[in-house]
């Protein structure tokens, strides 16, 4: 091999390595930073600790987040039956039926999630006749329910995207292939269409749920007494900035159990396509 070659050859080895190095440095750098951030939050829980302050308020915030869970998970779960049949529609040939699907995962996804809550909570009062005879006043009435509706509708715009964009990842010669097969439209969007779907949307549709529960914090600003909600209240009461690291500490701790479970499922879900490449 001429000295030409060997230095054709080289040049991307010595450029690879620099990079990998490079990258190992910023690496090394993130993490300290992390661990410097951790020792004084840690620090500052420490100098800080008071048993009193933590008996009095701790359980009301564990209250909190338990509304918190229980807020988000049937937001998810009903936006998920409502996010089915509209993904459908975002591709249907109907151009009525795929622009007013358009329309409403565009306003949901386009406008803040605090302006919704809004729109919801002390919209509904300016209806109230109509609801009431409706029967609908009841259930508006309650701040609980309002941010319910409101993130469940949004959550929903949100989940029929993302299974609308998995559903057009299918490559079309599936359709062809149980179309040869003489399977039906129904049979093939049940059999071979949404199990493909499904495998592609469970990555955002993890990180849909993680940004459904760190917005739920605005439910506290339409007074309901979430984790966010008891937090500000513990706060307003003991003028203690402590408590919003308690809130902080709590949130980070919801979402990385909800990761850790989401990154077991997504591999239990996908290993024979891992087998399948080895």
């Amino acid at each position: 091999m001429s000295t030409v070659d060997v230095a054709v050859v080289e040049k991307p080895k010595a450029e690879t390595s620099r990079a990998w190095t490079a990258g190992r440095v910023i690496g090394i750098c993130v993490l300290a930073l992390y661990v410097l951030i951790a020792y004084f939050l840690l620090r500052m829980i420490v100098v800080n600790y008071d048993p009193e302050f933590v008996g009095k308020y701790l359980p009301r915030m564990v209250g909190g987040l338990w509304i918190t869970v229980q807020l988000c998970t049937t937001a998810i779960i009903l936006g998920a039956l409502i996010a089915f049949p509209m993904s459908l529609a975002r591709t249907h040939h109907n151009p009525v039926i795929r622009g007013l699907s358009f329309g409403y995962v565009y306003f949901f996804r386009g406008t803040p999630l605090l302006a919704q809550a809004f729109l919801v909570y002390y919209g509904a009062g300016q209806f109230r006749p109509v609801l009431q005879d409706m029967g609908l006043w009841g259930f508006f009435r309650d701040a609980y329910n309002c941010a319910l509706f409101t993130f469940t509708l949004n959550t929903a715009a949100y989940q029929a995207e993302i299974l609308r964009g998995a559903i057009s990842n299918v490559h079309k010669g599936q359709w062809e292939g149980a179309h040869a097969l003489g399977l039906g439209k129904v049979v093939t969007y049940i059999k071979i269409i949404l199990p493909q779907a499904f495998i592609t949307a469970l990555r955002p549709f993890g990180n849909e749920i993680i940004f459904l529960i760190k917005g739920s914090a605005v439910a506290s600003i339409i007074t309901v007494f979430d984790l966010m909600g008891e937090t500000k209240l513990a706060y307003s009461r003991s003028y203690d900035f402590q408590v919003y690291l308690w809130a902080a500490i709590m949130y980070l701790a919801m979402v990385e159990a909800l990761r850790r479970c989401w990154d077991k499922l997504e591999a239990r879900l996908t290993r024979h396509l891992k087998r399948t490449e080895d």
